[in-house]
């Protein structure tokens, strides 16, 4: 241990210590696990050390000591570690990618016990993010999940290094959501729960598993802050789902016809009691249309107020605006400042209740004409 630990000092004297970061910029290219691998009953390697013996005369002199070194560490341990862990930084300083990658997978198959095989396999997943083979880096990274127990590296776990990279570089919905869960569940200290818990929701959402979804919106809700990248209205969409899912859901309609027939029969008998009973108990709002589409406005109000003695009309024919998913009904007389009012029906999504998904509701007021 002392002797190789003095002459890996002289051979780090010759090396320019410079650091490389891979990746997320987490870790400097050190570590172990090498291609060339001594043949034990003395046969020929020359051929072998050629191919990782690269770069200028200094670096190839610097590679040559390494692999002598690492040449006479037959036993696991931190001395052996940090010959290797050289090794792969000068392959990195060189931009030696393919190098790396065949030294430490080589390495893996030929140590299949090293104590440290996740460690470079995490390093060969980087190399390939390098490169720009994502897929092959994500194959790697979930290798390492999946397959090898978790290790600290500079007090890091490799098991949270890797689910940050895979959230990033997986597409498939199902996968997604395993790295999610197993992110919450064992790393909730390190991440943001109301992002991950509500890109959990997206990913069960979309994968069609609406009990799962709701169980995971509903625990973004103590998180009222939370921004998620890409998704403005997160925390709002997030409680929609929930308070909807709560709900009674006893305001909808079987058809867009039988809503507006029923609003107009309201309409046409003053009757602003039934009317209000109408309105969707949940995420109803009452805004101009120039507000924010997440502010419901002034959603509760005395709407007798603004009926009574007043006769209240309403278009033939809903607005040409009105679409398969939402529909606009013109009104007016209802106030001397503001006349006319747009119904705003829209069609239920929500697949977690087929008895309520597809039907219709009276989801809010615009105030005032369109734009």
């Amino acid at each position: 241990m002392g002797e190789t630990s003095g002459m890996l000092y002289t051979v780090m004297q010759r090396m320019l210590l410079m650091p490389v970061i891979l990746g997320a910029g987490l870790f400097c290219l050190g570590f172990p696990g090498c291609a060339f691998v001594s043949n034990s009953d003395g046969g020929d390697t020359a051929a072998v050390d050629l191919y990782y013996i690269t770069g200028s005369k200094e670096r190839r002199e610097i590679l040559g000591d390494l692999f002598m070194l690492l040449e006479q560490e037959r036993y696991p341990g931190e001395s052996r570690f940090s010959v290797v862990q050289e090794i792969a930084n000068e392959f990195a300083r060189q931009k030696e990618f393919r190098r790396l990658i065949n030294f430490l997978t080589s390495w893996i198959n030929t140590h299949p016990d090293d104590p440290y095989a996740a460690y470079y396999l995490l390093m060969t997943a980087y190399a390939y993010i390098q490169l720009d083979a994502y897929p092959v880096a994500a194959l790697y990274f979930d290798l390492i999940i999946k397959n090898y127990p978790d290790l600290l590296v500079k007090d890091e776990s490799i098991h949270y290094i890797a689910l940050k990279q895979l959230i990033t570089l997986v597409n498939d919905q199902e996968q997604l959501a395993w790295y999610y869960e197993e992110l919450i569940s064992r790393f909730s200290g390190k991440i943001d729960l109301g992002v991950s818990n509500f890109m959990l929701g997206q990913a069960y959402e979309r994968t069609g598993e609406w009990n799962q979804a709701i169980q995971a919106y509903t625990k973004v809700l103590p998180f009222y802050e939370t921004v998620v990248p890409g998704f403005p209205d997160a925390y709002s969409y997030a409680k929609r789902l929930v308070d909807f899912n709560n709900s009674s859901k006893d305001w909808t309609f079987e058809s867009l016809n039988s809503l507006i027939l029923t609003i107009q029969e309201c309409l046409d008998t003053g009757n602003s009691a039934r009317l209000w009973r109408y309105r969707a108990k949940v995420n109803f709002f009452a805004r101009t249309w120039g507000q924010d589409a997440e502010d419901a406005g002034m959603a509760e109000f005395n709407l007798g107020y603004f009926m009574g003695g007043n006769r209240i009309h309403y278009a033939a024919n809903l607005d040409t605006a009105s679409n398969a998913n939402e529909a606009y009904l013109r009104t007016w007389g209802w106030s001397e400042y503001v006349s006319t009012w747009y119904f705003c029906f829209r069609k239920i999504y929500f697949p977690l209740n087929p008895d309520i998904h597809g039907r219709w509701e009276w989801a809010g007021i615009y105030y005032g004409e369109k734009f």
